[in-house]
């Protein structure tokens, strides 16, 4: 991925106010790999969540800081943790299908993409939208000589969909071991990337706006004059005004 400048990441950052997650996922990731929003859509989403990690050591470097509750006693932890503790082995290119025996079942799946997380949105609770994925992302199953729609596959056999979705993606779902220092009570707490990369940008965006606005008001700068400045300038500008 290539290096952007801050006017270029100020612009990324701009087209993806109001846009739902998995939206601003791949509008980050189009900005920074030159690889279209439609094509990077279609990418598994442990290859997705890959990029992203990728992306954020690229721009703010390969160390993250992330909070949590304790859901035993409510005790605030503070995580420091590397980029490349969370990126997961992959070997080669993934097939575009899966085949799992499961029971009497033949089944033949594909792994979700950002697109299928997309259409989960009007479901109202977890159990719907794991029955709509499936449905989205089983291409064929077989009992028998019959063909079987996938919303009738018995929750046993989805289940095992699922772990055979989880091993051949493992990236997708990343999970945090965490032990709390007061209760010594462990746990596993979900990390998605995607927010925590959204949060970071978020906030160096309305940091970086409010240097511009100062030094443009103290000296009549143009935004791209200051934005052209390097960190280590314009903080020297911006000690001088005060």
């Amino acid at each position: 991925m290539r290096a952007l400048s801050a006017h270029e990441l100020l612009d990324a950052w701009e087209k993806c106010l109001g846009r739902p997650p998995h939206e601003r996922a791949v509008s980050l990731l189009s900005a920074f790999s030159g690889e279209t929003a439609e094509n990077l859509s279609r990418l598994s989403i442990g290859r997705r969540d890959r990029a992203l990690l990728e992306l954020r050591a690229s721009v703010f470097g390969p160390r993250l800081t992330s909070l949590a509750s304790c859901p035993a006693c409510g005790e605030r932890m503070e995580m420091d943790m590397e980029v490349g503790d969370l990126l997961v082995e992959q070997h080669g290119e993934q097939p575009s299908s899966h085949a799992l025996r499961a029971g009497d079942y033949d089944v033949l799946f594909r792994l979700p993409d950002t697109n299928d997380l997309a259409a989960l949105a009007p479901c109202e609770d977890a159990s719907e939208a794991a029955r709509a994925l499936f449905s989205r992302c089983v291409l064929s199953a077989r009992f028998g000589d019959g063909e079987v729609d996938a919303a009738q596959l018995p929750s046993e056999v989805l289940e095992a969909v699922g772990a055979r979705m989880g091993e051949a993606d493992p990236q997708g779902d990343m999970r945090l071991a965490l032990n709390c220092t007061a209760c010594a009570h462990a746990w596993q707490e979900a990390f998605d990337i995607g927010q925590y990369l959204w949060g970071e940008l978020n906030a160096w965006a309305a940091r970086t706006l409010g240097e511009v606005h100062r030094l443009a008001k103290a000296y009549g700068w143009r935004e791209a004059d200051i934005l052209a400045l390097s960190p280590q300038r314009r903080r020297i500008y911006l000690d001088m005004v005060g």
